[in-house]
């Protein structure tokens, strides 16, 4: 959600439109900020930030980007098969984490608007190119529902849109989408 903010200078108008501050995991995300400087904050993300230190990709999620991020919920890390996320964050495993990772990212910043417009110009399907190489498939599922269904078959549900960042976008998603392997 965006805000405008309208002044006055010198006699005319000027619009400026602001991303406003959304809460995730009862934490304020400020659009001031990076990626890497809200996630830390949210209490939903705890497990995701840990994977993400663990990878070595706080640095590159602290650039410019911009990056879309579709970022799980700690739920979603519990709902994979048992011993998953410990044997991910062994460091002998520091690339396949890596890989994971960066499976839930895309370049450039694809609020909802951007997302939906592609979808429908695909006529139902919008196929989304992550960091890792690998591909993301969008479509709607309802009027203002995307869902994502990863190279596996499996299906994520985006939960919260557009938490706007000073370096991109994240969309919170309720399952952890995989890359083959």
């Amino acid at each position: 959600m965006k805000k405008v903010v309208m002044t006055l200078v010198g006699g005319f108008i000027s619009v400026m439109s602001m991303a406003q501050t959304v809460e995730v995991g009862t934490e304020a995300m400020y659009p001031s900020k990076d990626i890497v400087d809200n996630a830390v904050k949210s209490k939903s993300h705890t497990t995701l930030v840990a994977a993400v230190q663990a990878a070595g990709l706080v640095e590159t999620l602290k650039t410019a980007g911009p990056f879309t991020v579709f970022a799980p919920v700690n739920d979603a890390f519990e709902n994979l098969p048992a011993g998953t996320v410990e044997t991910l964050l062994k460091p002998e495993n520091k690339g396949t984490l890596a890989k994971v990772l960066t499976y839930h990212v895309v370049a450039g910043k694809f609020d909802f608007d951007a997302i939906a417009a592609l979808i429908k110009a695909g006529k139902g399907k919008a196929t989304l190119k992550t960091v890792s190489g690998g591909a993301l498939e969008a479509m709607m599922n309802g009027p203002k529902n995307i869902v994502l269904k990863d190279e596996n078959g499996g299906i994520a549900n985006i939960s919260t849109y557009d938490v706007y960042q000073k370096n991109g976008v994240i969309h919170v998603i309720d399952k952890v989408v995989l890359p083959k392997m």
